[in-house]
């Protein structure tokens, strides 16, 4: 597949229209989702396209009330597919063996490791999907920048992100539009400053 063609032809057509082509692509899609800012509309965006298909929540044990009642507001107004994975250890536990260590510990890239990337591989090798829908765009990070619409993951997935050259003024007209809740009361452990990557993406 041609990434640059694609994304040439992708780049002025709708977030429907490039969900709709990339599940013509697919033999196993998914989402992933952490429910910070904005994620009500990639959820609403691809179960108005494809009811059923599964959404990947790794949840860190982390979150915000704010972000845990944002979360069970969209799963049950967009009826999503929640497929729900957690760390194998408990936050208490962690607690004690770790805490929550600065993004400058070395304790941090084992904290990492426990509450996002372990919980997010098992959901992948258990799911299995060639393409993967994001909510990722440009302006986020550095490494967001270098990708588009269309990606290739390090393991092989087709990586789409559909609301990629959209603004957050765009985006809040089309979360008002679809009547869909924000929350910007957010948190993640693994990032602290929110022009880092987590490890999932980069």
């Amino acid at each position: 597949m041609n990434l640059e063609a694609v994304n040439a032809t992708l780049e002025h057509q709708s977030p429907k229209e490039i969900i709709v082509w990339a599940l013509l692509q697919a033999n196993k899609a998914v989402v992933t989702t952490n429910f910070r800012p904005y994620e009500g509309a990639i959820l609403r965006a691809t179960a108005s396209v494809k009811r059923e298909i599964p959404v990947i929540w790794c949840d860190t044990g982390y979150n915000t009330p704010q972000t845990y009642k944002h979360a069970e507001e969209l799963i049950e107004k967009l009826q999503l597919n929640i497929q729900l994975y957690v760390p194998k250890q408990t936050v208490a536990h962690r607690n004690i063996t770790l805490g929550l260590p600065t993004i400058d510990d070395p304790k941090h890239a084992v904290f990492t490791e426990q509450v996002k990337l372990e919980p997010f591989k098992r959901a992948m090798n258990e799911h299995q999907p060639d393409v993967w829908f994001t909510n990722l765009r440009k302006g986020q990070t550095a490494f967001r920048d270098s990708i588009d619409i269309v990606s290739m993951s390090k393991d092989g997935v087709l990586k789409v992100s559909p609301f990629y050259h959209w603004s957050d003024a765009e985006l809040d007209a089309y979360l008002e539009e679809h009547q869909l809740p924000n929350e910007f009361t957010y948190f993640d452990p693994t990032k602290v400053e929110s022009n880092r990557e987590c490890g999932l993406h980069s």
